[in-house]
């Protein structure tokens, strides 16, 4: 079970942590395999970005709908009471490895003390040790993010971006094999799925078997309820992740 198009949902509090430059808001990161898309809920904010365009800040408002593509870094600022709609491309990959956090590059040259830098301790054991983490995690990936955008208005995007997207390749290169199986079983499948079914209307409609659109007759309703528990610290705060795998057909 997926949601439609394969892609996963989640409700993001942004953090209101202030960050090394005097900012509230989360950890700067990049995607490198899947498009990620916000729909602003409530509050205020920007998004921060760095890409082929250079930097960019971006307002955020109730109701605005925007969306990046793989390779955008991105950080969060939270400029009071800041809640998104997170839709993500890929279901699967971002929760094994996709995003990549901005940490400085002797970290993220080694992947041994990417993952020390990167890791929370396991939920269910003392709250406040666990959000203490990741406020260390967020702060660590503006520091640098900082660094990375001081040198986009220094040298260009394309010059100043290019060691970072070779390290960050590099340190996730060996997930690949896990993630193009993820993506074969789910987002691959979905939309060959579709394909069956765009056939079997087709003959159906010009006179073959009514059982060629079956789909038709099997479509059903799924529901997830309200997640219990403690919200998740993620890089950007804190989430409520809608799981298809809890849902149920009703």
């Amino acid at each position: 079970m997926t949601f439609p198009g394969s892609t996963g949902l989640t409700v993001l509090d942004v953090y209101d942590w202030v960050a090394p430059d005097g900012l509230p808001g989360g950890s700067a990161h990049v995607h490198l395999a899947s498009t990620e898309g916000y729909l602003v809920a409530s509050g205020e904010g920007r998004l921060q970005t760095l890409g082929s365009s250079g930097y960019a800040e971006t307002p955020l408002r109730p109701g605005d709908c925007l969306w990046f593509t793989p390779g955008t870094i991105h950080r969060l600022v939270n400029d009071g009471d800041l809640r998104l709609f997170v839709v993500m491309q890929n279901a699967g990959l971002p929760e094994h490895g996709d995003a990549v956090l901005t940490f400085g590059p002797e970290i993220l040259a080694d992947p041994g003390r990417y993952a020390e830098a990167a890791a929370l301790p396991a939920p269910g054991g003392d709250d406040s040790a666990l959000a203490e983490a990741a406020r260390r995690r967020a702060a660590l990936a503006v520091e640098g993010y900082l660094d990375l955008r001081a040198a986009v208005e220094e040298k260009g995007p394309a010059l100043a971006l290019e060691d970072f997207y070779a390290a960050a390749t590099a340190l996730r290169g060996p997930l690949v094999a896990d993630w193009r199986e993820r993506w074969r079983d789910g987002a691959l499948a979905t939309a060959e799925l579709t394909r069956t079914h765009l056939d079997g209307i087709e003959a159906a409609a010009a006179g073959g078997s009514p059982e060629a659109a079956g789909h038709l007759a099997a479509g059903a309703l799924w529901r997830i309820g309200n997640p219990p528990g403690e919200r998740a610290y993620g890089m950007c705060g804190r989430l409520t992740t809608y799981p298809a795998g809890a849902a149920q057909r009703i």
